[in-house]
């Protein structure tokens, strides 16, 4: 299945009611430091506090009947898995979430909240996504996959419509990068409209396996590390059919932030902007507040992907001497 605007569009119609439209507002802090006017576009306010609902419900609302039945399965980090049990319950359709041992508390609350079960597995995300996978072959559930699924590329690609509904003048997005399935569907609707708009991918040091990919020309395994990022943690599948070559195809430039960056990012948001965002969502503010990094663009917007972090993490920040720890 090749991708493009109207799958986006007809996921737009799909989810909503299930998905919220968040709010796109201009950052004058952000814009001052860059020298161009800077939107946030605020997916920590989403339902579930990240934007992975609006892929889940797409793909979810695809199901047959008697898919909807057996029920689901699937692997996460921790946003995901929400936005799956989320829907799940939404829709009456029983949900297996597994997730690895170091799932944030919040994320790892909200899944059970909603009903369905929560498979804790695994010392790595890999590891918890190989209990996925098995348990799949073992109920025949229907797999839904975090990423590397279109109906799930085209839900988060709905974020594409609104900034362009919000933001009418944006040539430039600057988007979280993990699994790829965001920054893509992102990709696939504002090149849609106009292919020149530039698309800027953000990976944590510390988790950027698909920039890895990207530099090896194929998907590749890459070692786990400890990142404040924990929801671009993992993988993206040796075996990727879609985001790894939407990814190669799309998206015009790459950052990469260490965890510093996203520490003095996620301290900025509260102290500065009230916001209250996880460090995968941080990542595209990291890279505004890096001391090397001046975009080409005459307006320019910040995806902040959610913000579903403990207390207990919050508290744990430090305040830091933000270096220049960013690399192009």
């Amino acid at each position: 299945m090749s991708l493009s605007g109207y799958d986006v569009a007809g996921a737009r119609a799909a989810i909503r009611g299930i998905a919220e439209q968040t709010p796109t507002v201009p950052c004058p802090t952000l814009g001052q430091r860059l020298g161009v006017p800077v939107a946030l576009k605020l997916e920590n306010l989403q339902v579930t506090g990240s934007f992975k609902v609006r892929g889940a419900a797409n793909r979810m609302l695809a199901l047959s009947d008697a898919e909807r039945r057996r029920g689901v399965v699937t692997c996460s980090s921790g946003n995901h898995g929400r936005a799956v049990a989320y829907v799940a319950e939404l829709l009456d359709i029983p949900a297996t979430i597994c997730v690895p041992e170091w799932v944030d508390p919040v994320k790892l609350e909200a899944i059970k909240q909603h009903g369905a079960e929560a498979v804790l597995h695994g010392s790595t995300y890999d590891e918890a996504e190989e209990k996925s996978y098995a348990i799949e072959r073992e109920r025949g559930l229907t797999y839904v996959h975090p990423f590397d699924d279109p109906h799930v590329i085209a839900g988060q690609g709905t974020i594409g419509l609104e900034l362009l509904d919000q933001l009418p003048s944006i040539d430039m997005a600057v988007v979280p990068l993990s699994g790829g399935g965001l920054i893509s569907g992102v990709a696939v609707a504002l090149k849609s409209h106009n292919s020149d708009t530039k698309v800027v991918g953000v990976s944590a040091q510390n988790a950027s396996v698909m920039l890895e990919c990207l530099k090896a020309g194929k998907p590749i395994a890459v070692e786990e590390e400890a990142t404040i990022a924990s929801a671009l943690s993992g993988g993206i599948d040796l075996n990727n059919r879609h985001t790894f070559a939407l990814v190669r195809d799309l998206v015009d430039e790459h950052i990469l932030v260490s965890e510093e960056d996203i520490r003095y990012a996620m301290e900025f948001a509260a102290d500065e902007l009230k916001l209250v965002v996880e460090g995968g969502g941080a990542v595209g503010i990291a890279a505004a507040l890096a001391d090397d990094w001046r975009p080409a663009s005459q307006s320019l917007a910040i995806v902040v992907s959610g913000g579903n972090v403990s207390r207990e993490t919050l508290a744990g920040l430090e305040s830091h001497t933000h270096g220049s720890g960013i690399q192009q």
